[in-house]
């Protein structure tokens, strides 16, 4: 290996050691089960279950930090996109929406999982359980045209 290589990954090895010092914030803020989409909405146990395994990781405030989570620089990456995603829809929030919202938000999961851009792409990677099976779609289409 030349002297310049070495250099190299020697000056990667230092930012990506320091990198390790810049860590996100990654927290579940507290909530309250009466806001929940699981009170407000009282979902199926399908459905339920649906939001458990591909959804709720990243809009709820009851976020599992996976390992990697924690190691810069993918921690920055999934940090933003739980702080986006709870941003967008928070379903430990549910009940602080307006029936405008929610009918809203029904429509909104419907479109994603159709489109498959929910969950992302980089989330079904690490979690292969969270891929939308067509059954999975159609419960969860099924939300919006169910009164709320």
């Amino acid at each position: 290996m030349g002297k310049k290589t070495k250099i190299v990954l020697l000056v990667l090895a230092v930012v990506f050691v320091g990198a390790q010092f810049c860590q996100p914030t990654r927290s579940n803020p507290p909530s309250e089960a009466a806001l929940s989409f699981e009170t407000v909405a009282n979902p199926s146990p399908q459905v339920r279950a649906i939001l458990d395994r591909a959804c709720k990781d990243c809009h709820s405030n009851v976020t599992v930090w996976p390992w990697y989570s924690h190691i810069a620089p993918v921690s920055w990456q999934v940090a933003g996109d739980v702080r986006d995603a709870r941003k967008h829809l928070n379903f430990s929030e549910w009940g602080r929406l307006s029936p405008e919202r929610r009918l809203q938000a029904l429509g909104d999961i419907c479109r994603e999982a159709n489109s498959g851009d929910m969950p992302l792409w980089q989330y079904r990677l690490a979690h292969p359980a969270a891929r939308l099976q067509r059954g999975d779609v159609t419960a969860l289409c099924m939300l919006s045209v169910k009164p709320q």
